[in-house]
């Protein structure tokens, strides 16, 4: 770079690139990424701390093999809890941002696509995702940034209900669907002319919700899937991170390691996988093993190594056929992967299967191997030429295991002696197969696999799902769908455990060919109590096959008017409660953290967790008893958030008992969660993962949940250190809390109220050497209805009946639009995103990019920044000063003295070591100014000020990151150094 003498002048690094634009003479150029902007091997998650799984084989992959690894970040996880500091909504999302950053930056990895999707509360439904997600916008970034980057490996979640958090599986689907939309012509279209035109882009390997259980292997050497074979049908690559890496030994580690010396690969990943405090994650401070990270392919359009050649074992199989050549000896970019005419079959009915092959192809011929006892026809010849799609009939076996997939794998053969080997799977069902009715996300996901994403359906479609009240009967229908090509006769049964009726025994179907059917059962449970385990299986059984049904049993109650509003005082007065007092002391969550039998709910006299309900006027009222040992962590207003991360306790209504069904879950209910305590003596509430999230009582209150009231017989013992008794008075508290029902997203249907009422138990969550509590998850979960998903679930809460209450005829029936309150941040507002755009040229958050905003020049004086640019129409233009390293800011404080760039104070060197610098509100003293300009068309001269001391503070490495925002929310991005 050219420089000038003096502090005084700005030089234009990066702009977005420009593609030149053909003339009537010229024929327009495939898009193809420079290695600036290509990436290798693409990871995409929902949430920075999701994608840790790729740092060591990332490491391992850009050392050995000069593989470049990218991150496709969906959110940056604004809408969760912030352990460490007070950034909340975009502040904490710019800090989540850098600390993802920092957690891969050593494994070269140093671009992470962020797409700006709202992070918004835990649930497990991908429809959720999608309506606040904004679905086709984004599959439209991730499909710029594919096509932009051009990745030949994608690696990421699994888009089955499996993946838990509903932003996982949605992830996973957008891997699924942005290899098919990347690839797809017809699929966004505007993205493949114009100035800045793409071209569309076929990724070679997907691994998304592939299996990796299996036998051999090792992890104590190079090539560590060598003699590894996967348990399950999908080829599984590895890669060992016992590789020493480029980073250091400081002295004076407290892990007593020479000086010097390298760190494995695995010690960086597993230091990397900690660098995310805000989430809770403490220092690491251990010393690693070697690992073997292993991935499941569960698509390829390329030739690769089944595990049964030696040559799949190596650390760099995942590359074959993909950056690297394949073994077999087919050029690089040959593309040969099989097809089935349909993905279900029967057992002895053919099918078509098709090996297609794609590149510089050589005569030979082309075979298939099927499993025992299976038939297929060829070998098959292979014309040389360019393309080739050759046709097989496959018969299964008569006696071919129904449920279960099967895998085909061809083997092209040239004349030369070169192969190619690829594989699928199709899946035997049972001629007439019967399932129980898929209803809310289940049967959401089912229609996903059959319109979207059919290629996925070697993934499994969704399990048989349901709950149902003790004591209570429920519609069971079972859907019977004939696959094979003869009528299907037979009956429909249920195996029914203990404790269940059901009013017929069997009930028949008859099928032509392709035809379905739903039989219908009514099953009653006959027990009111309760059972300690909720779930229950129930196999459905047709002729040739079944399913199981997993049943959930709630508990049930009735909440009672009173004939007085009790009063809200925390105490619970004659006539106050009449009803049934509730059981909350079983534990779904955290069992491991129970210090004794005076903890987690329980007590040596059997007094334990419970709570009684009335209900009076229009409103709930809830007095709740918690037996707890331990005052945790008392919270300030600011951090009356995150209830889990503090003892406090939750009360979860479902209005109309219906918002699993809706395919909304929580985002249909009321949560409230209450702190019993503060650092400012009383108590405090917030309303989390539910339909109108956000403060909701003090000087925060955000008026989300108006005349609620809240009394605590709990007072904080005065300090958050360990060295004072933190002993609860009377051995726990109660709490009396008036709901009003008009503060719910809809009528109640007082004949199906959702309830649950949970407390979290949390006890010392001092960092190991100090005697300070944090507000960090470690809680012990319990609750009336206690199973793992029920924060998230409300078709596994209890259901609650209101005799006599009448909500008032105008409420609606239907909840209200769900609010999250924090929005996301905008990538036009990250420093750190807007720097990799400059250099990489891919558009912020994969948005429309724009070449409208130019700098025409720039200076650095006395008094300020001088800058004079360029418009073609208007628009927001955003600048940020910056100074030091800004790519990855250090997360923890270290007193390491030797800990040299880019090791970047992540080892300890004291046991106190490990503590995080403060964020806000200069990205830890690395923002030194910001500033926004509204530009019209035209020029314009605008001045950014700054003091002394700022203009000293930019000698170290500073820079003048620009975005630009069109109001046609178009994007540009701008690095300008300051130079000396």
């Amino acid at each position: 770079m050219k420089r000038f003498a003096g502090f005084v002048v700005l030089v234009l690094l990066v702009v977005l690139p420009v593609p030149a634009v053909a003339t009537p003479q010229q024929t327009v150029q495939p898009y193809v990424a420079d290695r600036q902007t290509k990436i290798d091997v693409m990871g995409e998650w929902a949430h920075p701390d999701d994608d840790t799984s790729i740092i060591g084989p990332c490491g391992v992959w850009h050392q050995q093999y000069g593989v470049k690894c990218g991150v496709i970040m969906v959110t940056r996880g604004e809408g969760g809890g912030n352990a460490t500091g007070p950034e909340l909504g975009p502040e904490l999302g710019l800090r989540r941002e850098n600390e993802d950053r920092v957690a891969h930056y050593r494994s070269g990895t140093v671009d992470i696509f962020n797409l700006d999707r709202i992070d918004f509360f835990y649930n497990q439904s991908a429809p959720l995702t999608q309506y606040f997600w904004d679905e086709q916008e984004t599959l439209r970034r991730v499909t710029r940034v594919i096509r932009e980057t051009q990745p030949e490996v994608y690696i990421g979640f699994t888009p089955t209900l499996a993946a838990g958090h509903g932003n996982h599986q949605q992830a996973g689907r957008l891997i699924w669907e942005g290899v098919l939309a990347a690839a797809d012509p017809n699929m966004f279209p505007e993205q493949l002319k114009g100035p800045h035109a793409l071209s569309t882009w076929q990724v070679k390997k997907v691994f998304s919700g592939g299996a990796t259980a299996g036998t051999g292997g090792t992890t104590t050497s190079a090539n560590c899937t060598t003699g590894f074979t996967p348990t399950g049908l999908d080829t599984v690559a590895g890669v060992w991170t016992g590789y020493n890496s480029p980073y250091l030994w400081p002295a004076g580690n407290t892990q007593g390691q020479t000086a010097g010396t390298p760190k494995i690969w695995q010690q960086v990943a597993d230091e990397g996988r900690a660098a995310y405090p805000t989430q809770s994650r403490v220092m690491y401070k251990g010393t690693s093993v070697p690992a073997c990270p292993r991935f499941g392919m569960t698509e390829s359009f390329v030739p690769f190594q089944p595990n049964s050649n030696a040559a799949a074992g190596r650390d760099d199989a995942i590359l074959f056929g993909a950056t690297k050549p394949d073994p077999g000896g087919l050029p690089l970019g040959t593309l040969e992967y099989l097809t089935f005419d349909r993905f279900y079959n029967v057992a002895g009915e053919a099918f078509q299967a098709t090996v297609h092959l794609r590149g510089k192809l050589a005569k030979g011929n082309v075979a298939l191997t099927v499993p025992a006892g299976w038939s297929t026809d060829g070998p098959k010849p292979v014309r040389k030429g360019s393309s080739a799609d050759v046709t097989f009939t496959v018969t299964p076996a008569a006696s071919a295991t129904v449920d279960q997939n099967a895998k085909i794998s061809a083997l092209y053969t040239t004349e030369h002696a070169k192969t190619g080997y690829t594989e699928n799977v199709v899946r035997i069902v049972s001629a007439a197969e019967g399932r129980f009715q898929r209803w809310g996300n289940w049967k959401e996901y089912d229609e996903w696999l059959e319109n979207t994403a059919p290629q996925a359906n070697r993934l499994g479609r969704s399990q048989a799902i349901q709950s149902m009240g003790i004591g209570r009967t429920i519609d069971v229908p079972v859907v019977v769908h004939n696959w094979s090509a003869e009528q299907q006769t037979g009956a429909v049964s249920l195996d029914l455990p203990p404790n269940f009726t059901v009013d017929a025994n069997a009930k028949p179907y008859d099928l032509a060919p392709g035809a379905e059917a739903t039989v219908t059962f009514k099953l009653t449970n006959t027990d009111t109590t309760l059972p300690a385990q909720q779930n229950v299986s129930i196999p459905i059984r047709t002729a040739t096959g079944s399913e199981t049904l997993t049943l959930t049993l709630v508990p049930t109650s009735t909440i009672p008017q009173t004939a007085q509003a009790p009063v809200v005082d925390g105490k619970a007065d004659p006539g106050e409660y009449p009803g049934p007092t509730l059981d909350l002391g079983r534990i779904w969550q955290g069992a491991s953290t129970c210090t004794g039998v005076d903890d987690c709910g329980v007590s040596s006299t059997g007094e334990g967790n419970t709570a009684k309900v009335s209900w009076s006027d229009d409103a709930l009222y809830f007095f709740i008893h918690v037996r707890d040992d331990y005052q945790s962590y008392a919270v300030t207003p600011e951090e009356c958030v995150g209830h889990w991360q503090a003892d406090s306790v939750e009360i979860l209504l479902d209005p109309r008992g219906t918002a699993s069904q809706d395919l909304k879950d929580t985002a249909n209910t009321f949560k409230l969660g209450i702190f019993p305590f503060t650092q400012s003596g009383g108590p405090c509430w917030e309303r989390d993962a539910d339909n109108h999230q956000g403060y909701s009582s003090g000087a925060l209150d955000t008026g989300n949940a108006p005349g609620v009231q809240v009394a605590s017989t709990a007072q904080w013992v005065g300090s958050n250190e360990t060295t004072v008794p933190h002993a609860y008075a009377g051995g726990g508290y109660d709490l009396e809390v008036k709901i009003p029902l008009a503060d719910l997203p809809a009528a109640v249907d007082p004949n199906r109220l959702g309830l649950n009422i949970t407390p979290y138990d949390n006890d010392d969550t001092s960092a190991p050497g100090t005697t300070t509590l944090r507000h960090i998850d470690m809680s012990t979960r319990l609750g009336w209805s206690a199973l793992g998903s029920v924060q998230s679930d409300p078709y596994r809460w209890g259901l609650a009946t209101l005799p006599g209450y009448t909500p008032p005829a105008d409420r609606p029936t239907t909840p209200t639009p769900p609010n999250v309150s924090n929005p996301n941040l905008n990538g036009a507002l990250s420093p750190q995103t807007i720097a990799q755009s400059a250099r990489n040229g891919v558009p912020i958050s994969g948005r429309v990019p724009t070449d409208d905003f130019k700098v025409l020049s720039s200076r650095v004086g006395p008094t300020g920044v001088d800058l004079l640019t360029s418009s073609k129409g208007s628009g927001t233009a955003r600048a940020f000063l910056t100074s030091g390293q800004v790519a990855a800011i250090p997360v923890w404080t270290t007193s390491c003295t030797t800990d040299p760039p880019p090791d970047y104070g992540f080892t300890p060197c004291a046991i106190t070591d490990g503590a995080t610098p403060p964020w806000s509100p200069n990205m830890s003293g690395h923002l030194v100014k910001q500033a926004t300009q509204e530009v019209t068309r035209g020029v314009q001269h605008w001045t950014i000020p700054l003091t002394a001391a700022q203009r000293q503070q930019l000698k170290d490495r500073g820079h003048l990151l620009i975005s630009y925002e069109t109001t046609k929310n178009e994007v540009q991005a701008f690095d300008l150094s300051v130079a000396r």
